[in-house]
């Protein structure tokens, strides 16, 4: 999920600043140019290095932009959406059930994941054709693309939203996926090597979602790459399992509005 990453916007003030101080050190040493070198930093440069220097401290610390670049949150986040990410809320509280947050995920890739929470710690989990149980209630999911519905994929293509082809569990200290598209129906249990799945210790019951961890999903659920793939997402530590096993968790904000396009300007509420 892509956006203007802090870094980059540290590296143009830097450019900037450095201009300043070579106008500044030019002013100085050249006869007859400190008016003009100095006009120019002042009433150029120096608002450009305020104004970036502010910017930096808003998208590390208070909220950013990010752009969709995939269709698994359709309906809701379609490609191209960009939306006002949240970072404060969650160094206050945990994520809620029903947010969709931005989070770096247990997969090698330089780039946030978006994703719906439907399971935080404590919690029961199963998924029974295509219905999402949790704590043992069926959970009402009006915001899921339904069977049939069409969207554009990201080359701009008519594509058609499908039901989740897999059942799933949780249980047994860990996260079991059985095919219900034509392939394997044999349950099979994630594994930790290739997904983030703690070990036995860090569960406190062997069917519920273990402290710190996360289910996510897409709100397309049979187009999207999500915890029935790769395993818990994280609020803090370190990953426990899969490809970026003791690199940095957490997450990065709750999407809080969209926008653009202007005509799908909303408020992302919690379902």
């Amino acid at each position: 999920m892509p956006g203007l990453k802090p870094e980059y916007l540290l590296a143009v003030v830097a450019v900037i600043l450095a201009a300043r101080v070579v106008l500044t050190l030019r002013s100085r040493m050249v006869a007859g140019s400190t008016g003009r070198s100095m006009i120019v930093a002042k009433e150029y440069l120096d608002p450009f290095i305020v104004a970036g220097l502010a910017a930096w401290v808003l998208i590390t610390f208070v909220a950013r932009t990010y752009y969709i670049p995939s269709a698994s949150m359709v309906p809701t986040l379609l490609i191209h959406d960009v939306l006002v990410v949240d970072k404060i809320s969650y160094r206050l509280h945990p994520p809620h059930d029903g947010d969709i947050a931005v989070f770096p995920p247990p997969e090698e890739t330089d780039e946030d994941y978006i994703k719906r929470v439907m399971g935080q710690p404590g919690d029961t989990l199963r998924i029974t054709n295509g219905v999402l149980y949790r704590n043992g209630a069926v959970v009402p999911e009006p915001f899921i693309a339904k069977q049939g519905q069409p969207y554009k994929d990201e080359n701009g293509q008519t594509e058609i939203a499908m039901n989740p082809n897999y059942n799933l569990e949780i249980r047994d200290y860990g996260i079991y996926v059985q095919d219900t598209g034509g392939g394997d129906s044999t349950w099979q249990r994630l594994d930790p090597s290739q997904a983030n799945i703690p070990p036995k210790s860090q569960w406190l019951a062997p069917d519920r979602i273990p402290p710190h961890c996360y289910f996510m999903m897409g709100d397309d659920r049979g187009n999207s790459e999500d915890s029935h793939m790769w395993g818990f997402a994280q609020d803090s530590g370190t990953f426990y399992g899969g490809p970026r096993k003791g690199a940095k968790a957490g997450f990065t904000g709750r999407a809080i509005f969209i926008f653009y396009p202007f005509n799908r300007i909303r408020i992302l509420h919690r379902t």
